[in-house]
């Protein structure tokens, strides 16, 4: 928006008392920096001094984050990998692990590029022991009369090391693994082959000849394998291809309950549900596995309540439904063992506890665990059956708390500078009808009457807009109507103070839920957690999509507070870093590639007794442009080619020397080498050199390039180094 011009005498055309408004006077009060809000209401935000205990308070850090995140005397963000048997000395600073991650390698860092996912496999194993030890717990207390067996759904986070880590830890109690699509059974079927032989290997969702042939064969491998039938039609093809293989094989039923989750995670539950067979079903699969002299070979049932179960009523509900219907078919002389309860198993992204919203719940896990046990055991001693193997595939509850999304704030909007308005430019050449609106905002900004400002601000513009659309309005007086209208707004407050910070991530690809469903995670900054926050903002992506946009966090805010960008902030460099917590279920299975933006670098970072109390273990970079580009099916070998023959044409035409044209060549290289994201300026980013209309990052990579003399190979070798 142009500079509006400096006040003249506006006592000449201004109402009594009007003049020093339009001189400039702040006397109205100012917009306050952010609005209360429930979670900050706990905490003293008029007080001088601000700790850490206030940010704790405010971000609600302790009620969705623990037992695994707190925040250190410094002001950031710190991962408790152990959970509650945590020692001070073994908490992880994410600040450090971000500035080891980013930091050049020559200033002994990784040199990786933001957006980030840090991954903590200690968390990972933390939980895993935690919901097993909890089950235990349970069994021992209630005189349970066998044990707990989970498996973990590949579905919720099939990255191979991840995948790889839950089976390692939990090999000790024969942990196992559910797939719903023949890539999941192979991957299971793989990682299992490294496991527990007890281990299940739960092979659910639709099902072809294919899929039900490697359930066979991995029973034929000696992997503890049952095919959970999800339509009638399934156990033809499963009755077929056993007598092929001469495998006798382990079958589940998953039956569809009448109890229903009400929220919007129990869409797969009731009796109109997607998946499962109904009672007449289950009866007819019963009576033709026993024609065909195969009932033994049903030994596990299946249901799914719902993700995200939010209270343990409608669990008890749900288990005892199911039990009954275990007992029935005990009765019916199936060699029934298993009662696999499915996920629902919640976690609180909201630190509400509350039992009445899908982002919290109003249990934890051992209250979980007891509840389940509970409802088996009082439905099987009231039949006289032997207590069955209790199964669950929680995957949420397992993978979310060990992977942190930390990404950069690059820009912020800034308010509109309160300068003096010329009144007169603006008065003339507007119609009547514009001039009052004009006045009566300018009456309604002194009565501080907010909305009725609103209104007459919204008058005026449209009036004016009007006008210039008809060419009867010069660009510069729409500007200072704009102007005056931006004036009275930011000294009475009359419009939403929240900024829009800018950050260096796709929505689409790292949060995909946000925008599918409206889910909604804990956003936190990892640093400055001493400082207070003095504005509130919303978080804007790089994708050219309205839809990018985080403008619903916890608490039933829509906008999060925030810290000034400042040069020197935090103690960061100036960067200003956001953690998403919570994200390690669905997230990286569910993104996709809008506007070719890719995933996030990876690391994986265990605790260690060195001086920074971690280590980075694993670290991959992000895919590349050049490696989004070829999801797409486009070839970047080619593309490289005929941008280099262009530039070549370009640099004979404007008579250029050779180290151009080989810098300029190197460049293009780098960008398909490189991540689709932006790169924040940082002080291993020297100023851009210019070269005949060329920019090179540094100094040095101009000079590299110049002097390099690669040939067409080495140019694209350094592309995918």
């Amino acid at each position: 928006m142009p500079a509006l011009a400096c006040c003249v005498d506006a006592a000449a055309v201004a109402p009594p008392g009007y003049a020093a408004f339009f001189a400039g006077d702040s006397s109205l009060p100012a917009a306050s920096p952010f609005s209360s809000s429930t979670a900050a209401s706990t905490v003293n935000s008029n007080s001088t001094h601000w700790s850490t205990a206030h940010s704790t308070a405010l971000y609600r850090i302790e009620g969705w984050g623990a037992p695994y995140f707190s925040v250190n005397d410094s002001g950031n963000i710190t991962v408790r990998p152990y959970g509650t048997d945590t020692l001070p000395h073994q908490e992880i600073d994410l600040l450090k692990v971000v500035k080891k991650v980013s930091d050049p390698k020559s200033v002994g860092g990784l040199g990786l590029q933001f957006p980030l996912i840090v991954r903590v496999p200690d968390v990972l194993k933390n939980r895993l022991e935690s919901l097993h030890s909890a089950f235990e717990s349970a069994i021992q207390a209630q005189g349970y009369e066998s044990h707990y067996q989970g498996v973990y759904p590949v579905k919720c986070n099939q990255d191979r090391f991840v995948v790889e880590d839950i089976v390692k830890f939990g090999s000790p109690f024969g942990f196992g693994l559910e797939a719903g699509s023949k890539p999941e059974l192979l991957l299971a079927m793989s990682c299992l082959c490294k496991g527990n032989r007890e281990a299940l290997l739960i092979c659910n969702g639709f099902k072809d000849a294919e899929y039900i042939f490697l359930a066979l064969l991995a029973r034929k491998l000696a992997l503890n394998t049952v095919i959970v039938l999800e339509e009638e039609e399934e156990l033809n093809l499963v009755i077929e291809i056993s007598k092929k293989l001469s495998v006798r094989p382990v079958i589940g039923v998953r039956a569809k309950l009448r109890t229903k989750h009400s929220g919007h995670f129990g869409s797969t539950s009731g009796e109109k549900g997607k998946f499962g067979l109904t009672t007449t079903q289950i009866l007819r699969v019963v009576k033709k596995l026993q024609d065909s002299g195969m009932l033994d070979c049903l030994q596990l049932l299946h249901f799914h309540i719902g993700s995200q179960i939010p209270s343990t009523v409608l669990l008890q509900a749900g288990v005892g439904e199911a039990a009954q219907i275990y007992s029935e078919l005990v009765r019916l002389g199936a060699d029934m063992k298993v009662i696999d309860i499915g996920g629902g198993l919640g976690i609180d992204y909201d630190g509400s506890k509350s039992g009445n919203s899908d982002l919290s719940v109003s249990y934890g896990l051992h209250e979980y665990a007891s509840a389940v046990v509970n409802a088996v055991r009082f439905v099987c001693d009231r039949k006289s059956i032997k207590h069955p193997i209790i199964c669950s595939e929680s995957g949420r509850a397992i993978v979310s708390h060990h992977s942190i999304l930390i990404f950069e704030a690059i820009s912020a909007t800034v308010p509109t500078a309160m300068n003096p308005v010329d009144l007169p430019s603006i008065l003339d050449g507007i119609s009547e009808d514009a001039r009052a609106d004009c006045w009566n905002l300018i009456q309604a900004a002194v009565r501080h009457e907010n909305e009725t400002c609103s209104v007459y601000a919204d008058l005026l513009k449209q009036r004016c807009l009007d006008w210039f659309k008809e060419g009867s309005l010069g660009i510069e007086q729409l500007a200072s109507v704009d102007g005056l209208c931006d004036l009275v707004s930011n000294m009475v407050d009359a419009s939403d103070p929240t900024r829009t910070y800018h950050v260096n991530l796709s929505i689409f690809t790292s949060i995909p839920d946000f925008w599918s469903i409206g889910q909604v995670f804990p956003i936190v900054p990892i640093h400055r957690l001493d400082e207070r926050p003095d504005v509130r903002g919303v978080l804007s992506d790089l994708t050219c999509d309205s839809d990018g946009m985080i403008d619903k966090f916890i608490g039933g805010e829509t906008s999060l507070p925030l810290h000034e960008l400042e040069g020197n902030g935090g103690g960061a460099n100036g960067r200003y870093y956001l953690g998403m917590f919570l994200g390690g279920a669905y997230q990286e299975s569910l993104g996709g590639v809008h506007n070719l933006f890719s995933g996030p670098s990876v690391v994986s970072v265990l605790q260690s007794d060195g001086p920074h109390s971690f280590v980075v273990t694993r670290a991959v970079p992000g895919p590349s442009c050049g490696e989004v580009l070829r999801v797409m099916q486009h070839e970047p070998e080619l593309m490289f080619e005929t941008l280099k023959h262009r530039a070549e044409e370009f640099c004979v035409q404007d008579h250029d020397d050779e180290g151009t044209y080989a810098a300029l060549v190197s460049t293009i290289a780098r960008s398909f080498h490189n991540m689709p994201y932006l790169v924040a300026a940082s002080p291993c980013s020297l100023t851009a050199t210019n070269n005949n209309g060329f920019y090179y990052p540094n100094e040095e990579d101009y000079n590299a390039a110049v002097d390099s003399g690669a040939s067409e190979d080495e140019h694209w070798s350094y592309c995918y180094a």
